[in-house]
């Protein structure tokens, strides 16, 4: 017997009003900085800085993501120089890979607000990632670990902590859209050279403490040195002069000196083979920071 309209009708309602009452997917939590990558294209010179200087070990198991050497940072974080002789839209700083903790959960959750996501992918150790474009178009990254890999201790290493990652930002609101409204972040301090501008934007993640910074109204035509400064990561060290002085016992030969920042804060600054700045900061303000207040917690070692 042929199903009568009327009955073809309700289903086909029903069936509309349950898609329509479907929830989104919710964002599960995001954390922190999970890995850097950074493109070089003298390795030989990068060992210095990365190795020799800052005290960083190459890890057996590598990135396996391209990497030419994967160094531990600390259980949850890594730093991956890749050898390349072009940058990626003028940065060497090629992808920035934040930790979540659900990574099928975050990747329906992108999928759904429009974004296009990459292939979830698995790696060494069981941990999965995926990646997308920001609509500056820097390539960001999520990574869902598996296990914590515990590192040995070495004395002469700077910095157990990456606490922000920087790159040149030329639409903000387009960029607050993609942070603030659809990843959680916000605005943990933002300043500039003069306390009437904006220079600088720090977004704090939504469930932890490391942030990225936006570096603002940075000429179209900025020059390598430049982009080398926008584009950058910084290590958190609880004590930027007891830092200078191991990095001097290390073998550093830089001549730049310890400054206190406009956000109040310790910091020294080094640059690799390709300018990019690699800044040593202290973890808490030491003076009160110009243009606005801090408005999330500072970071720990």
């Amino acid at each position: 017997m042929k199903p009568r309209p009327l009955i073809l009708l309700a289903v086909l309602v029903v069936g509309i009003t349950t898609a329509a009452q479907e929830p989104k997917p919710a964002r599960p939590r995001i954390t922190g900085i999970a890995k850097v990558r950074i493109l070089t294209s003298s390795p030989v010179d990068a060992q210095r800085l990365y190795f020799r200087d800052l005290g960083l070990a190459a890890l057996q198991n590598g990135c396996d993501d391209g990497s030419f050497y994967c160094l531990g940072i600390n259980g949850h974080q890594r730093l991956g120089l890749v050898i390349s002789y072009y940058e990626e839209d003028g940065s060497r700083v090629s992808e920035i890979t934040l930790e979540t903790s659900n990574i099928e959960q975050l990747s329906n959750y992108l999928d759904s607000a429009g974004l296009a996501v990459s292939q979830l992918q698995g790696v060494k150790g069981g941990d999965r990632h995926f990646s997308v474009r920001d609509p500056d178009g820097h390539r960001i990254g999520f990574m869902e670990h598996a296990t914590t890999e515990s590192l040995p201790h070495s004395t002469n290493q700077i910095s157990a902590r990456i606490i922000h990652a920087g790159f040149v930002v030329h639409d903000r609101a387009a960029e607050d859209r993609f942070y603030k409204d659809i990843l959680g972040f916000h605005v943990y301090w933002h300043g500039g050279m003069k306390d009437d501008e904006t220079n600088w934007v720090d977004m704090q993640v939504p469930d932890g403490t490391d942030w990225i910074e936006y570096m603002l109204n940075v000429p179209a035509d900025a020059d390598k040195h430049t982009l080398g400064v926008m584009n950058h990561i910084a290590l958190g060290v609880p004590d930027i002069h007891a830092a200078q002085q191991q990095l001097i016992k290390n073998g550093w030969k830089g001549t730049e000196q310890p400054k206190i920042g406009r956000d109040g804060k310790w910091q020294l600054n080094l640059y690799d083979p390709d300018d990019t700045r690699v800044e040593l900061m202290e973890f808490t303000p030491v003076e009160k920071p110009c243009c606005s207040e801090y408005t999330g917690p500072h970071p720990k070692p």
